[in-house]
């Protein structure tokens, strides 16, 4: 080989290793992707909130009348039983304290009353004489008229007058009966609160008692005070008679209906509730959300299905986590909503084909919280790219990460 041949092969070669290095280095590499697996399952379509427990019929028992409520023993959770239990007294009001100028009125009212009654009781005195004194000229008259001494007209004189004084007696008994009452109340006047207390063990009280059988859930006024007409005392209610109450956005709410199944979850259990849903009541009301939003909200009422052993640690005002189920299927081919991106007007997704990414238009149905159901434009088994990136495009290579 010549000297010309033999420096042509040797810089040919380091010009083909220098030209396939720089290949190598330039050629394009394959983006690293997250992938999965579109794969048939169970997709369960739900509407999730926070809810609570209430007792379905509370009854609040108010004071009937105005007064001084006593001191209710009772405490929450105790058994109460229909007609029998008390759970409060009522006793009328302590007068009030009089000033000086009212206690002065007062006791000259007494002293008033005190003379009255004295007047009425010499007037009686007067009445008695006078009456005892026409009872005799009235014998005498009878005895002096059967003797033809008087006439017949002053016999019934006489008679008259004693029928007279008699009436002018009881007259005075009766004002002197009145004017014992007035005394009566003038001297009551002047009851002071203490006196009240003193006689208290001696007055009749109203007893509230209690409506329904069941517990004391809330004791709103427990120790003694002085109430007025329709005062909140107490609110009595059975524990075993458990709905649950939850406000769901009221574009949440149509899609809700009366029998959907629901499932209560983080209630402090170990295994998820049974329940279904009885009503959704037909009025919206606005609740502010915890970022200052004004919000229309839907009560929803769920019954639990349950059995009753499996919630009884449950009670009045619990927080639960809700899921109600407003659609679900065994068997729907699905796909994690990372995976999907808008193209134009349709929802589109990478699919891996032969180690390139593959542009794939798809007809999604119903949603869950983090899938979708695909009703074409996929097939079980195929890989997608997920939350694929600005790099990722049509015909590029791709490799899954980790791979």
């Amino acid at each position: 080989m010549t000297v010309f041949m033999k420096r042509l092969t040797f810089w040919g070669s380091l010009v083909a290793l220098l030209v396939i290095g720089l290949a190598f280095a330039f050629r394009p590499r394959a983006i690293v992707v997250d992938m999965t697996e579109v794969r048939r399952g169970e997709l369960v379509v739900t509407v999730n909130d926070e809810g609570r427990t209430r007792v379905h019929d509370i009854y609040v028992l108010s004071a009937p009348v105005a007064g001084h409520m006593r001191r209710i023993d009772l405490h929450a959770g105790d058994v109460v039983v229909a007609r029998e239990t008390v759970v409060a007294e009522i006793e009328p009001i302590d007068p009030a304290f009089l000033d000086p100028r009212s206690e002065a009125q007062a006791i000259a009212d007494v002293r008033a009353a005190e003379s009255a009654e004295a007047l009425a009781r010499a007037t009686i005195e007067q009445a008695e004489a006078e009456l005892e004194f026409a009872r005799r000229e009235h014998d005498r008259a009878t005895q002096l008229i059967e003797e033809g001494t008087i006439s017949q007209r002053e016999r019934d004189d006489a008679e008259r007058e004693y029928r007279t004084k008699r009436a002018a007696l009881a007259t005075a008994l009766a004002a002197l009966d009145v004017r014992s009452y007035e005394l009566e109340r003038a001297r009551a006047a002047l009851v002071t609160p203490a006196d009240s207390r003193a006689r208290a063990e001696d007055c009749a009280c109203v007893a509230i008692r209690a409506p329904v059988d069941g517990s004391v859930l809330r004791i709103l006024q427990q120790s003694e005070a002085v109430v007025t007409s329709g005062t909140p005392l107490i609110e009595i209610g059975d524990p075993r008679d458990l709905e649950i109450v939850v406000d769901l956005l009221s574009s949440d709410a149509v899609s809700v209906a009366a029998g959907q199944r629901v499932l209560i979850e983080r209630w402090g259990g170990e295994t998820a509730l049974e329940g279904r849903v009885r009503l959704v009541e037909p009025y919206g009301f606005t609740k502010v959300s915890a970022l200052g939003i004004e919000e229309q909200r839907v009560n929803v009422i769920i019954d639990l299905t349950s059995p009753t052993e499996e919630w009884a640690r449950l009670a009045h005002g619990y927080q639960v986590e809700l899921r109600i189920i407003l659609w679900e299927a065994a068997d729907a081919l699905k796909l994690p909503m990372l995976a999907l991106f808008r193209d134009g007007e349709d929802w589109a997704v990478f699919v891996e084909s032969g180690g390139r990414a593959e542009l794939r238009h798809v007809t999604l149905g119903r949603r869950s919280q983090l899938e979708f159901q695909v009703l074409d434009g996929l097939e079980d088994g195929e890989r997608v790219v997920l939350h694929p990136s600005d790099r990722v495009q049509a015909g590029v290579r791709i490799a899954a990460r980790g791979s």
